[in-house]
């Protein structure tokens, strides 16, 4: 039940800092992906179930905030941590290069398939543009937020599960 209340929590407090200090610290109007970054996290930290759940919640709040139409955000960002928890086996807490690896691939993932469904769908074709001016400038921004943020998810994750051991332990 406490891990539920923290996740939940997690995902209320990034989604609030991404709207609110991380849109004053836009960078050419870009921000980072910080809902992208605890799907990933969660996603290879605990599982695709971990991953696939935390991604249809963060996905639902941002359809509700900045959706077009509902589901459409919480479908691709459940996919995101649905594969990203396909690594939770090779998954090393002290090994930052996998967790990074992985965001980055699952960011530059989500541009792309946002930019296909949300432009090329409309004949909107440039592509290069799109990419050199939003899915690479977002895919570095995140990179650099998920350095701060990464160890927080993983700090928080640990002693949730030393946390569990114990009361495991306790019932043996």
């Amino acid at each position: 039940m406490l891990r539920k209340i923290i996740v939940f929590a997690l995902i209320i407090i990034c989604f609030i800092l991404q709207c609110s200090v991380f849109d004053g610290l836009a960078l050419a109007g870009i921000i980072p992906n910080l809902m992208l970054i605890l799907t990933s996290s969660f996603g290879f930290m605990r599982g695709e179930r971990e991953g696939l759940l935390i991604g249809f919640f963060c996905g639902m709040l941002s359809d509700i905030f900045f959706g077009s139409f509902l589901g459409f955000y919480a479908l691709i960002l459940m996919y995101i941590g649905y594969v990203n928890g396909k690594f939770s086996g090779i998954f090393y807490p002290e090994d930052i290069k996998l967790p990074i690896a992985l965001i980055v691939v699952s960011d530059l993932s989500y541009g792309i398939i946002c930019y296909i469904l949300t432009f090329m769908l409309r004949g909107r074709f440039q592509f290069p543009y799109y990419f050199i001016h939003i899915i690479l400038p977002e895919a570095l921004y995140t990179i650099l937020a998920t350095m701060f943020l990464y160890p927080v998810i993983l700090a928080i994750n640990t002693q949730l599960e030393k946390r569990e051991k114990r009361r495991a332990q306790k019932f043996v």
